[in-house]
């Protein structure tokens, strides 16, 4: 009767399980889609969600989008990127461009008057077209990881090689847009937006919408990432991961399967830098340094990788560790970052998301 019992138990826990993840997921979506309602709210309301609160959780929400990213690469290809941080850059600086030309309106940017240039860049041209900034969002990041991983794969290089080669990437974009002559504002970037789509960009309509916009993209992407890892297509990725000679034997050539997440996961990651840009207000190179992108890969391990319900709470718990940190002990941060990532090394190789799966097992 026992060993009957502990059977039922464990079927039992076993279909409550996904219902309890689903509450969970139901509940915290219902949270984020109420924020920018209460932001509506008038100011001295006591349920008015405040500016700074909407963008904060707004831009941990983008960082969030950039962890899935990550973790379809890295926790389902097995390909460690330490360059993420310059897709996301690239999108950014994209809807930046649209951006600073709304507010610049028939002139040049300020930052171009300021340098006393004579005319836009060709580059610039269409920017004022929000419809071909979008294109530029997908197409910058998309590109350049289609013609890194065609080469990449081809010449076979993984593992260390190709962490090494990405955060090479990454810093060699940061110093070529750290260059005033580049045409995107040098090291302090693009900032000062006004409008955007002929809307004022700090209203609170607009704040809401943007927010609520980078909700349906994370819940978009997740659902997509969800669709994938349960297809053919995600059992070959985990197969490349865990035994890429043994797959290549079998008749498959991983070098499609791995180009196609790679550029799926840049163009997501610029779709999320996209948002990021309008809700803060400013983008710069530092956002392309390697220290951002290490920062996406500790997201990732601490919420657990291959899971990508994981990399969302990882990127929340860090970011949130890191807002309070600057304000309180701004010089020990990344102290607490890196004794976080050998804590997790050490003890959570599967993240809270595997220490959280081992409990409920247990």
């Amino acid at each position: 009767m026992n060993a009957l019992n502990q059977t039922l138990l464990a079927r039992a826990s076993a279909k409550l399980g996904p219902r309890v993840s689903l509450a969970i997921g139901l509940v915290a979506l219902a949270i984020l889609v109420a924020m920018p309602l209460l932001h509506l709210l008038p100011a001295d309301h006591a349920l008015h969600v405040s500016a700074y609160s909407l963008t904060l959780v707004g831009k941990i929400l983008c960082y969030a989008i950039v962890a899935l990213a990550l973790d379809l690469v890295w926790g389902y290809a097995g390909m460690l990127s330490l360059g993420h941080g310059l897709f996301f850059a690239l999108g950014g600086y994209a809807m930046g461009m649209y951006l600073m030309r709304q507010s610049a309106g028939d002139g040049l940017p300020a930052f171009m008057s300021f340098l006393a240039w004579s005319e836009l860049p060709w580059y610039w041209y269409g920017t004022s077209s929000f419809l071909w900034a979008m294109c530029l969002v997908v197409l910058a990041p998309g590109l350049l990881a289609l013609v890194f991983g065609f080469f990449a794969f081809r010449s076979r290089i993984k593992g260390v090689y190709f962490s090494i080669m990405t955060q090479a990437l990454t810093f060699a974009g940061m110093l070529l847009f750290f260059r005033n002559e580049t045409g995107f504002g040098g090291n302090n970037g693009f900032t000062g937006f006004t409008r955007i789509l002929g809307f004022d960009i700090t209203a609170q309509g607009t704040r809401a919408v943007l927010f609520l916009a980078t909700v349906v993209l994370l819940v978009s992407s997740l659902y997509l990432g969800f669709r994938l890892a349960r297809s053919k297509f995600g059992r070959v990725l985990t197969a490349l991961r865990d035994a890429e000679n043994r797959l290549m034997f079998c008749g498959y050539d991983p070098r499609g399967y791995k180009l196609f997440i790679w550029v799926l996961s840049a163009v997501l990651c610029g779709l999320a830098g996209a948002l990021y840009v309008p809700q803060v207000g400013i983008i710069n190179p530092s956002e392309m340094a390697p220290t951002q992108s290490i920062e996406a890969a500790v997201w990732v391990a601490l919420g657990g990788r291959g899971t990508l319900i994981g990399p969302l709470l990882g990127a929340g718990l860090v970011n949130g560790m890191k807002s309070w940190f600057t304000v309180a002990f701004p010089e020990y941060w990344l102290f607490a970052l890196g004794a976080l990532f050998i804590v997790v090394t050490l003890f959570l190789p599967r993240g809270v998301v595997g220490l959280l799966k081992k409990e409920k097992d247990q």
